[in-house]
């Protein structure tokens, strides 16, 4: 720990403010950045939050006055694929062009260390529905595409400025706080255990399974999940790494094995002790049958070793955290 201050853009949503909440345990100065469009305040539960947009150029400067920022951790963007499909050019404004903005100013201020948050979209359709982070990039839709371009302003900054980075590329994020705290609570979010839960709490008729006829054991889609609590704790490790003369590196973040859509919406039955509605229907188009990553570079570079690499413990915190919803409203 240092007494400069880290600046979490996007720390009032999903996995930014299970970030934030670690940083806070630890005892870390944070200012939080988030336009509350799909954050919410009740989810900042250390530092200072600054409502304001990444992209704006004013308010990012009156934060580099405030405070003496030496890392960012760069988490605000939209991240819905099928919408980045139908509007392109609010994913390349509101992901690319803010964090272009973002990048210069960090610049001007010195900031030292940037932990980004990137997705395995950036892979497309990889051969064998396995990812490493030398897959070949070959995004198919704007939103991947958007990171990607992100990926590569922040590596060319870093190779003409003394700022290092670690990007994280992550997988299926599930689950939430397993103390309750703080969870998934974006409005019609897509996200599979999210919606699954949502169903057996009644916020949902059904859920739907899109795909029946893949090359896959059961014939659904395959998918890497990993809980948001390990993938919080990653951006801890990267911290760390960073701060101790880390160079800039690249890292996928998975468990390196997957579970079917079947095998999700089992999980949740079991673990809600109810059936649920399960509709089948057709492919999507641009979904793997398999997505998958190897994992080994994560744990051999920052020393990361996930503690709940478990379904059941995935299922019981998402949905733990739905009931919650459902009973007091906390994200209204």
């Amino acid at each position: 720990m240092t007494d400069k201050t880290i600046l979490v853009t996007g720390g009032a949503g999903y996995i930014g403010s299970h970030v934030v909440r670690q940083l806070g345990g630890l005892g870390e100065n944070i200012v939080v950045l988030d336009d509350l469009s799909t954050g919410f305040r009740r989810a900042v539960l250390h530092g200072e939050l600054v409502v304001g947009n990444t992209g704006d150029v004013a308010c990012l400067d009156k934060i580099f006055e405030r405070f003496d920022v030496d890392t960012i951790m760069h988490f605000a963007a939209r991240t819905i694929v099928p919408e980045s499909v139908a509007d392109p050019l609010r994913y390349y404004g509101n992901n690319t062009c803010a964090t272009r903005m973002l990048l210069e100013r960090a610049a001007n201020a010195g900031v030292e260390h940037f932990v980004f948050s990137s997705t395995a979209a950036v892979y497309g359709i990889p051969e064998g529905g396995v990812a490493a982070e030398t897959t070949p990039t070959e995004p198919i839709n704007p939103y991947g595409l958007s990171k990607l371009m992100s990926e590569w302003m922040l590596r060319d900054l870093a190779a003409v400025s003394p700022l290092r980075h670690v990007t994280l590329r992550y997988f299926n994020v599930a689950g939430s706080d397993p103390e309750g705290r703080i969870g998934q609570s974006t409005p019609n979010a897509t996200l599979l255990t999210k919606v699954a839960c949502e169903a057996v709490v009644g916020k949902r008729e059904s859920v739907s399974i899109f795909g029946t006829d893949y090359p896959t054991p059961d014939g659904t889609g395959v998918r890497d999940y990993i809980h948001v609590e390990d993938l919080a704790d990653a951006h801890i490790k990267a911290l760390c790494y960073l701060r101790d003369g880390g160079a800039s590196t690249t890292l996928n973040c998975g468990y390196g094995h997957g579970y079917s859509v079947r095998e999700v919406l089992n999980m949740v039955e079991q673990v809600a002790g109810c059936r649920l509605n399960v509709i089948e229907a057709d492919r999507r188009d641009g979904d793997p049958p398999t997505l998958i990553a190897q994992a080994a570079r994560i744990r051999e570079t920052l020393g990361w070793e996930p503690a709940l690499d478990d379904l059941e413990a995935i299922v019981a915190s998402a949905l733990n955290w739905e009931q919650r919803l459902a009973e007091d409203s906390w994200a209204a």
